[in-house]
């Protein structure tokens, strides 16, 4: 098993498959994606060599990230590879939902386990303006297929904004009371090119972890290959709500999670001042054992925790480098 240096055990791959983007999302992409490095994106051959390598060393949970992984067309061939390596146990997807009503089926057939859809607000215009696009209503009617095709889990993540959906939080209840599905608040994160707009938009977390405390909601107890995300249920509530915080002071205790991006580079944190290149022993199927020893040899250099509070945010621009 992959263990660090601070005795945090690594059972869950975030695996970007591009670092393309369709949505112009606010706090992450308001330009638009620029492609500023070449497009040669894992093919699956390289995916399959790569969760072969990672499942080896005990690796259970992959989530496919993107950018939008569904603008990769050999997704589906993508999820059905890493369902069908030993020892991977779930196979997950976060995606924008931007093609979810047409596409979701076709993925849970290829082994698709749970689901994550990025929605930041239930109110159309504040989506239009968050996203760059009007397509919340596209995404709901997909979000309510997904529901009925008995996913593991079924969750939706919006970014807590202050001037966008930061008084929404009770339209989000009312939305999940008759739902089976977890919702989830992640906390405004500062990447390399947003520090004007996380200033002006950052909430905390724990004002909205108090909030649900004071109102009855009560923290559940986390499964070995969770995330981050505290997770609070309700005796009148269908529903689940999760919490993101990464600037809390614990975040990084329980770690438990390792980053590929699109290009083939192992990033230990989200902002870790680097990626390593492991593509080049994804070459060959006779080359496993050496990636499994350069994977061991690589988490040793594993921090215990981000710098974020210092204001050091390592080698990541934005998020749709690495999916989050």
């Amino acid at each position: 098993m992959l263990i660090d240096n601070f005795k945090r055990e690594f059972r869950y791959l975030r695996l970007s498959i591009t670092d393309v983007c369709n949505f112009r999302c606010d706090y992450c992409l308001p330009d638009g994606y620029e492609c500023d490095t070449e497009r040669k994106f894992l093919s699956p051959d390289e995916i399959r060599r790569l969760v072969t390598g990672f499942a080896q060393t005990g690796i259970s949970k992959i989530r496919l990230t993107g950018g939008e992984p569904a603008l990769r067309k050999d997704l589906t061939e993508i999820i059905e590879i890493c369902k069908n390596v030993k020892g991977i146990d779930t196979v997950a997807l976060t995606t924008n939902g931007f093609n979810l009503s047409k596409k979701i089926t076709e993925w849970k057939n290829a082994g698709l386990d749970a689901l994550n859809v990025s929605i930041d607000s239930l109110r159309p215009d504040v989506f239009k303006q968050i996203t760059g696009f009007d397509k919340l209503n596209e995404i709901l009617a997909g979000l309510e297929i997904a529901q009925s095709l008995n996913f593991n889990a079924v969750k939706v993540n919006a970014v807590l904004l202050n001037g966008f959906n930061h008084r929404q939080l009770d339209e989000f209840k009312h939305w999940i009371k008759d739902k089976e599905m977890t919702l989830r608040f992640i906390e405004l994160m500062q990447t390399g090119d947003n520090l004007d707009y996380f200033n002006k938009h950052h909430i905390s977390g724990a004002d909205i972890k108090k909030t649900l405390i004071d109102d009855g909601w009560v923290e559940k107890i986390k499964h070995k290959n969770a995330g981050p995300a505290q997770e609070f249920s309700h005796s009148d509530y269908q529903g689940n709500i999760g919490l993101i915080m990464p600037y809390s002071p614990d975040f990084c205790h329980t770690c438990n999670r390792l980053r590929i991006s699109a290009l083939g580079n192992l990033h230990l944190c989200l902002f870790a001042e680097q990626g390593y290149s492991i593509r080049e022993w994804l070459q060959t199927d006779q080359q496993l054992p050496d990636l499994v020893t350069q994977l061991h040899r690589l988490l040793n250099t594993k921090a215990a925790t981000h710098d974020l509070h210092n204001l050091n945010t390592g080698a990541t621009k934005h998020l749709a480098m690495l999916g989050g």
